[in-house]
């Protein structure tokens, strides 16, 4: 895992801070060697090497964006809050697609490159080691561009975002990595009949002129860039109450609210039911969910995302009844605590989030008597059946935990995951189980996580070394013995099989064990 220090100046004291440092004009060229190195342009994630940049730690980000209803264009700044780790003579961040203006360092203007998906700093004097500093960019950015990868969701009304796993920085220049959290703020600026929403709750609303209207937004957790949501569209807010008091607000489209509170209604009870699972209270300000306005097929390839605090979703997915979407609904607000609230240190450790979503979400959908997509209506028999395919995925898309790019989000590491969970708590018993669960969430709540550091609670709880046992079914080529189960069968490898899968997390379709 990647420890930062992190800056304790609150998101909100950035707000402002953005227009402040805007001002200046492009300067491209190249300046003389300073004291200092450049930053690394990686955190050596071991699924995307490419992703993030080291040498400071990011403790804070300001939005400032406005939306052009007419041009369909974004235009805004991104005030970024840094400490150092090292002196710097120049540092990056990621940024595709992204219009740059302008960009200033502690208040002075400074010279930049961008460089594939990297946008290359170098301030007007070096940055010495374990110095706090404000970076703002002034930029623009066209949602609808065509991009390698994009994080933009255009609709008919406006847009929404889906960064995971590494496209945040289509939307805003970041150290787009899961394991640099940092407090958000937002101001957004709409034309009136509009409404624009982000992460965490409303702190305030503002004419801004006659026919604009901007909303600001803090988070009152750390966000990984891969959970950020801004969202503008004709939308309305609903609002109602969850257990002890949460505040729940589902963002939905206003000709289609009375159509889909069905399914919002479910929110309080699927709370409760996992705060009694988990034995840990909801653990942020609010909770909601926001059915995109749209629902164009290729707008995006899943069906609900866990952007923090407000989930995003199709739709069309949630007209359907509840035994077709009680559970999928499950496993995104599991992902609140896997995922948002301990988040993956390397997306190598993506099996954490998914693994659990899946399990919790089978786990709702047994307790009901619902039938999976197999038509099977027991853990015990579902497991059975993944047991089975175990050496098949294995051989196909590699361990568990050991992913790569291509086979990121594809059944082993959302079912493989569960199966992984099911064989540790086959070992433990529930209790111990549910203690590591417990201790593992709270151990590193608002921070990230390693698979090494579920790994070494384990062992801690269960008061054994758990390591030997854990990293055979996590890594291992083939699937070990499910204890409890000695009659259980591994079915031969086919060469021929390819594994299904999705390309982001979080959002299974035909693959999901929830669905």
């Amino acid at each position: 895992m990647r420890y930062r220090t992190r800056v304790t100046a609150p998101a909100a004291a950035l707000i402002g801070t953005a227009a402040a440092l805007a001002a200046g004009s492009p300067a491209r060229a190249a300046t003389a060697r300073q004291p200092g190195e450049p930053g690394p342009e990686t955190l050596g994630d071991p699924v995307f090497p490419d992703l993030g940049n080291d040498g400071y730690g990011v403790s804070a980000y300001h939005l400032d964006l406005a939306y052009d209803a007419t041009a369909k264009q974004v235009a805004g700044t991104a005030a970024l809050r840094v400490r150092t780790t090292r002196a710097l003579s120049r540092l990056s961040l990621d940024a595709l697609g992204l219009d740059i203006a302008s960009i200033r360092v502690a208040g002075r203007t400074a010279t930049w490159e961008q460089a594939g998906e990297k946008l290359r700093i170098t301030p007007a004097a070096p940055l010495p080691a374990g110095a706090a500093a404000t970076i703002c960019v002034a930029y623009s950015a066209d949602p609808r561009r065509t991009l390698a990868h994009t994080a933009w969701v255009p609709t008919p009304d406006g847009f929404a975002i889906c960064p995971q796993p590494n496209s945040a920085h289509t939307v805003f220049p970041c150290n787009d990595h899961p394991s640099d959290k940092a407090d958000f703020s937002f101001r957004l600026t709409v034309p009136n009949g509009l409404r624009a929403v982000a992460n965490g709750v409303l702190t305030g609303t503002e004419a801004v002129d006659a026919d604009r209207t901007a909303y600001t937004y803090r988070s009152r957790a750390p966000i990984a860039t891969e959970l950020v949501q801004i969202t503008v569209g004709d939308y309305v807010v609903r609002e109602r109450q969850g257990p002890h008091g949460l505040p729940l607000r589902d963002v939905v489209p206003a000709a289609r609210a009375t159509a889909l509170e069905p399914a919002l209604a479910l929110t309080p009870g699927l709370v409760t039911w996992l705060e009694d699972r988990l034995g840990i209270a909801f653990p942020f300000e609010t909770y909601g969910l926001l059915p995109c306005n749209s629902d164009d097929p290729n707008a995006f390839d899943f069906t609900g995302l866990e952007t923090q605090t407000l989930t995003l979703y199709k739709p069309n997915f949630l007209l359907q009844a509840e035994p077709k979407i009680g559970s999928h609904m499950m496993h995104e607000l599991v992902h609140s605590y896997f995922g948002d609230l301990v988040s993956p240190a390397t997306w190598a450790d993506l099996w954490l989030n998914e693994g659990h979503a899946d399990f919790y979400g089978l786990l709702y959908r047994y307790e009901r008597g619902w039938a999976d997509s197999l038509g099977l209506t027991t853990m015990e028999a579902r497991m059975k059946d993944t047991y089975a395919r175990g050496d098949q995925w294995r051989h196909d898309s590699g361990p568990v935990a050991a992913p790569n790019a291509a086979d990121l989000f594809d059944s082993q590491r959302y079912l493989g995951g569960v199966l992984v969970l099911y064989a540790f708590r086959q070992l433990v018993g529930e209790d111990v189980f549910h203690a590591v669960e417990r201790t593992f969430l709270e151990r590193f709540r608002g921070a990230s996580a390693s698979t090494d550091d579920y790994i070494a609670v384990a062992c801690e709880v269960s008061g054994q070394d758990q390591s030997g046992f854990l990293r055979d079914w996590l890594y291992g080529t083939k699937t070990p013995r499910m204890p409890g189960h000695p009659d259980w069968t591994v079915t031969p490898v086919a060469t021929s099989f390819a594994a299904p899968h999705s390309r982001r997390g979080g959002h299974w379709h035909e693959n999901s064990a929830t669905l």
